[in-house]
């Protein structure tokens, strides 16, 4: 990757307004790859997809954010479950001009997802949502939302129930954006939702198997998560070396010291162990077999290493690699979220070992 001569203060994209990153993603094709042609989408496959994540992470994490949600989450709820009027109606737009946010999270359901407490009420041929959610990603850019409620309240989870609700819909409010360590150009908010009337068609899928597609994209989303934490490490390692090339000290490179040297194929080798983890969930996935472990593993794995990869080339950087006038520093606060988000890492491994228990 280009390193400048001249320090620069963040990766270009960062710079972009966000209805130019939203417009630029939708120009050149990137907010519907693996959606069917005759919805206005490429056609492509999920694969593509995770390539498409990780290399948009290896410019900008924030970026490949908007565009893994979009695509992993968004597109593939309403390419699985939507009727053919919900997919004529969203999909075009969501390949063409409009963003998609999933709503998931709440202040009190965070690893624990199905004790949310937004509830969708019945009344004649509409429902009437009432409640919040928080730290929820494309909220500011979105055009439609979808949200996770729950319609029946005495069935406990099973009566969770995913909706589409548009931005405009009246009694629907996003919040302010959060002010963040890392991702900065990618919006997170609370939203309420204030007596919101959406009517029954607006329900996607089936009523109360909302708890399930839910996991279903979670685990999706985790490998666009791992491809996203392999692109950020990738540019980070990329942006680095030729660094240690041009340094001198004592007379030589940096790279030239043994202990460098032993430290960056450490690192590089974990990268291609992570990128390979990611691909093999990907594979799975695309070709319809089970990939659940190998989603959580991939996801673990890449989110750590991101967070390693990123304080290693810091410290290589030196003193200018503390400084904001070169990205390496956004990278290492980028990184942090890895581990948080789709699942915490904790969580991942208690998954991987649940696998492991019934193996053997």
């Amino acid at each position: 990757m280009f390193w400048p001569q001249t320090p620069r203060k963040e990766p270009r994209l960062l710079h972009w307004r966000r209805s130019q990153k939203k417009r630029a993603c939708c120009e050149i094709w990137l907010m519907g790859i693996d959606v069917d042609p005759k919805y206005g989408g490429t056609g492509a496959s999920f694969f593509s997809s995770i390539l498409v994540i990780e290399e948009l992470a290896k410019v900008d994490p924030s970026v490949s954010v908007l565009c893994d949600i979009h695509n992993t989450l968004i597109t593939s709820l309403f390419q699985g479950l939507g009727t053919e009027e919900q997919k004529e109606t969203y999909l075009p737009r969501l390949c063409k001009d409009t963003v998609g946010s999933f709503c998931l999270s709440e202040a009190g359901a965070g690893s624990d997802a199905f004790s949310l407490k937004t509830t969708a009420q019945k009344h004649k041929d509409y429902y009437v949502i009432n409640g919040s959610k928080m730290w929820i990603s494309n909220s500011e850019q979105a055009g439609v939302f979808l949200v996770m409620a729950n319609a029946d309240l005495s069935a406990g989870y099973r009566g969770i129930t995913c909706f589409i609700v548009p931005k405009e819909t009246e009694g629907f409010h996003i919040g302010k954006k959060e002010d963040k360590l890392g991702l900065r150009a990618s919006s997170t908010c609370g939203l309420t939702f204030d007596n919101v009337k959406v009517p029954e068609s607006n329900i996607l899928g089936k009523l109360g198997h909302g708890y399930k597609y839910a996991i279903g994209m979670l685990n999706e989303g985790r490998i666009g998560i791992a491809a996203q934490m392999v692109g950020l490490a990738q540019g980070c390692f990329d942006n680095t070396i030729p660094y240690t090339k041009q340094r001198l000290q004592f007379g030589k490179r940096i790279f030239d010291f043994q202990g460098m040297q032993h430290q960056i194929s450490h690192v590089a080798t974990q990268l291609e162990a992570a990128r390979l983890l990611t691909y093999n969930a990907a594979r799975l996935k695309e070709a319809g077999r089970p990939f659940k472990k190998e989603a959580c593993m991939a996801k673990y794995f890449a989110s750590e290493l991101a967070g390693m990869t990123t304080s290693k080339c810091l410290e290589w950087m030196g003193g200018v690699g503390f400084t904001k006038d070169y990205p390496i520093e956004k990278y290492y606060r980028d990184a942090k979220i890895g581990t948080i988000y789709e699942g915490t890492s904790n969580i991942q491994l208690s998954t991987i070992a649940k696998f492991i228990d019934q193996e053997y």
